[in-house]
C-alpha cells in the first residue's frame, strides 16, 4: 500500500502541513526539520500524486528556465545549477532558448498562466525588449542577469563594480593602454543586422562600459579609440573584431573583455598575430567560467558564487509562487577579482 503524506508526517514526527511544505518547496523549512522528513519519505518510499496534487493546488511541479543562448558555457554552469538545485525543492525544469526574441518569452508566459509551468526564471538581455514589460498582468516571474527595473523579483551581480574592479586591477598592474572588447556598437555602424546587435543593446555592455569608463578617465587614460565594439558576444567575433583591430593597430598593454567567451576568442587572435600574454599584450574576462582557469594563459576575470545566484533566484520564485501579492525583491550577489597568469606582470 502506497504510503501517505500523513504516514510520513508521523514517521518523522511533525505535522502533515510541514510534510507538504518540504514536497513542494516553496515554504521555507529548518534544515533539521527537512531532513527528518525527507528521512522519512526516503524510509517510506514516498511516491507524490502529482495528478492529484495539480488539481488541489493549482501547480504543476515544473519552472521553466530562460535563458538567450544555450550554446554558451555560462549558459550551461547556470542550466546545470537550476536543475540541480530545482530537483531538490521537487520541482521538474522545461529549458528554453530564447534568443532575445519576444515571442518566445510570451510564449512562457502563457504557460505560466494556463499553469503549464508554475513559475520562470528569466534573462533578458534588453529590457526594451522583453516581454515582461510588456506583457499586463504576470505570473510569478524571476529575472537573473543585468536589466534594470522593479517589476518583478530579480537576482543580479553589481556590473558596474565588477567592471570598475577589473578595470582598476589592470590599472594597478602598471598597464596603461586598455582595451576593452564587447562595448555596445554605436547605432548605424557597419555589421549591424535588422537595426540591432546583440551587444548594442544588452545591459551588460551598457553597464560595464560605464565601470571601465570611470575608472580610465579618473586616472586619465581613457581613449575612446581603445573600445572595440562587437555585433555579437561570442568567440568568433571576439577573433574577428581582434583580429581585424590589430592589422591597423599596435597591441594595447591590456584588453578587458566584457565575458570570457570574448577572452577566448581575443587570446585566439592575440596568437595569431603573433602577441604573446602577458608580455606583450595582458588578457582579462568577466564570469569566471570553468574553462577560463584553463586558457593558456589562465585567464584574471571576475568571479561570483553561481550557486548561491541560482539558489537566490529559486528562493525569490518561490516566494512569488507561493503569494504573487509580495513585492518584487532585488538581491545583488557578490563579486570579486579572480587575477590569474593572463594579467600578471
Amino acid at each position: 500500500m502506497r504510503a501517505t503524506v500523513k504516514d510520513v508526517a508521523k514517521r518523522a514526527g511533525v505535522s502533515p502541513k510541514t510534510v507538504s511544505n518540504v514536497i513542494n518547496g516553496v515554504v521555507f523549512v529548518r534544515p533539521e526539520t527537512r531532513a527528518k522528513v525527507e528521512q522519512a519519505l526516503s524510509e517510506l518510499d514516498y511516491v507524490p500524486n502529482l495528478s492529484a496534487r495539480g488539481l488541489r493546488n493549482g501547480r504543476s511541479g515544473m519552472i521553466g528556465l530562460a535563458l538567450p543562448d544555450l550554446l554558451r558555457p555560462y549558459s550551461a554552469e547556470i542550466t546545470h545549477l537550476v536543475v540541480e538545485l530545482a530537483h531538490e525543492r521537487g520541482w521538474g525544469v522545461q529549458i528554453e532558448q530564447t534568443a532575445a526574441e519576444p515571442d518566445r518569452e510570451y510564449d512562457l508566459l502563457s504557460k505560466a498562466r494556463s499553469h503549464q509551468i508554475d513559475g520562470l526564471i528569466l534573462n533578458p538581455v534588453n529590457l526594451d525588449d522583453s516581454a515582461v514589460m510588456s506583457a499586463g498582468s504576470l505570473p510569478p516571474v524571476v529575472l537573473i542577469g543585468d536589466v534594470d527595473q522593479d517589476v518583478v523579483s530579480q537576482v543580479c551581480i553589481d556590473n558596474v563594480g565588477a567592471a570598475r574592479d577589473m578595470t582598476q586591477h589592470l590599472v594597478g598592474q602598471g598597464y596603461r593602454r586598455i582595451a576593452a572588447v564587447g562595448t555596445p556598437e554605436p547605432p548605424g555602424s557597419p555589421g549591424r543586422v535588422g537595426g540591432r546587435t546583440d551587444s548594442a543593446g544588452t545591459a551588460a555592455a551598457r553597464l560595464r562600459v560605464i565601470g571601465y569608463r570611470e575608472v580610465l578617465t579618473a586616472a586619465g587614460l581613457h581613449d575612446p579609440a581603445l573600445e572595440i565594439a562587437l555585433d555579437r558576444w561570442s568567440p568568433e567575433g571576439a577573433a574577428i573584431v581582434v583580429g581585424r583591430y590589430l592589422e591597423d593597430h599596435e597591441p594595447p598593454d591590456a584588453i578587458f573583455c566584457f565575458t570570457d567567451t570574448i577572452a577566448s576568442g581575443t587570446l585566439s587572435a592575440l596568437w595569431s598575430a603573433g602577441v604573446a600574454v602577458p608580455q606583450d599584450c595582458a588578457v582579462a574576462g568577466f564570469d569566471n567560467i570553468l574553462e577560463s582557469r584553463y586558457t593558456v594563459p589562465p585567464l584574471s576575470t571576475v568571479d561570483f558564487d553561481r550557486r548561491s545566484f541560482v539558489q537566490a533566484a529559486l528562493d525569490l520564485l518561490g516566494e512569488r509562487m507561493a503569494d504573487r501579492a509580495a513585492a518584487p525583491r532585488r538581491i545583488v550577489v557578490p563579486h570579486r577579482v579572480v587575477a590569474r597568469a593572463s594579467t600578471a606582470r
